[in-house]
């Protein structure tokens, strides 16, 4: 196999050789299709998240097929399809574990951060932590799904039932999770960087009822809101657009220093919360809801050996949608 390797904290990733992983029991290898490039990614080359185990590979939003099968897997064959998600493991006995919310998981292992990922030829994966994905749609389109949709789905969950939804930060997160929510009948006002146009055309594209830069003042309150950009500072504009009951969901995994703010903004009973990973049966839960929904990802797709350029634009804020590697 190859792939591109992480070897220190802030390095550049370098393409390596290495012999073809072998999968224990529980587990598959599944030959790559494609990798999402996820903001995470960048949290994890950049050092931004604790207890890196160098070497790492990283790659998250993985799309591939099944190629060999360890011990005991009964639910994945040879040949099939599946998709690799950021939890790759789970112990099933702490507390959280055992109160239905995996995602809290004292113990848990993460594709392309604890256990090496999918910016490679090949990976090894839980057999219990990948998802079937069926035949329908193309590997690429399909990759951004696995955690751009997959979070920001949970997130669209947490930010309740109300019915005019912002959303901070218009990149892969934010353009699937418009198309769904606009699927359920709620109106869109989308925030950009200040002079981001081509993100601002493309919310509007999708069915947003509105889009400006993320220090505007929206045309009407909003019912609640989510941060997918990592910038703390967010926080407070979020809380000055959401109606009294409304609340601020930060969907990111790492985000910059919240700064203060005057209590004011946060009265009326708004709430602010935060997501963290994900569980299987959101998973299930948003491949059924985005098929119904007929999500169209917007990609930028690089070969496997550009990982370097692919992270460099995304940090520089120079995609529109989302990156995907292609071995």
């Amino acid at each position: 196999m190859y792939a591109m390797v992480l070897s220190t904290r802030g390095g550049p990733l370098t393409l390596q050789q290495r012999p073809d992983p072998t999968p224990g029991p529980g587990e598959v290898r599944v030959k790559v299709g494609a990798c999402g490039v996820c903001r995470t990614d960048l949290h994890v080359v950049d050092g931004d998240l604790p207890d890196v185990p160098y070497p790492i590979i990283p790659g998250h939003e993985v799309v591939g097929r099944v190629d060999a099968v360890g011990e005991g897997v009964m639910d994945l064959v040879s040949g099939m399809r599946v998709g690799v998600p950021w939890l790759g493991y789970t112990c099933g006995e702490c507390f959280y574990c055992r109160a239905d919310k995996e995602n809290l998981c004292d113990h848990p292992k993460f594709t392309g951060y604890t256990r090496d990922g999918g910016f490679a030829s090949h990976l090894v994966a839980d057999a219990r932590y990948c998802f079937p994905l069926g035949e329908h749609g193309d590997d690429a389109a399909i990759a951004p799904l696995l955690c751009a949709g997959l979070i920001g789905w949970r997130s669209l969950v947490m930010a309740g039932e109300g019915k005019t939804l912002g959303i901070y930060g218009f990149g892969a997160a934010g353009h699937i999770i418009a198309q769904v929510a606009r699927a359920q009948g709620r109106s869109i006002y989308a925030f950009t960087r200040g002079g981001d146009r081509d993100a601002q055309h493309l919310a509007l594209s999708l069915g947003a009822a509105w889009a400006g830069a993320s220090e505007d003042e929206p045309p009407s309150e909003l019912d609640a809101a989510i941060i997918y950009a990592p910038i703390g500072a967010l926080v407070p504009l979020a809380l000055r657009a959401v109606r009294k009951g409304g609340r601020v969901v930060c969907a990111g995994i790492h985000m910059s220093d919240i700064p203060t703010f005057p209590y004011n903004i946060l009265w009326g009973e708004r709430q602010v919360i935060s997501v963290a990973n994900l569980t299987r049966q959101d998973g299930t839960d948003f491949l059924s809801a985005a098929a119904k929904a007929e999500i169209h990802t917007h990609t930028t797709i690089f070969p496997l050996t550009e990982a370097n350029e692919a992270l460099a634009r995304l940090r520089d804020g120079k995609l529109l949608g989302a990156a995907v590697l292609c071995p």
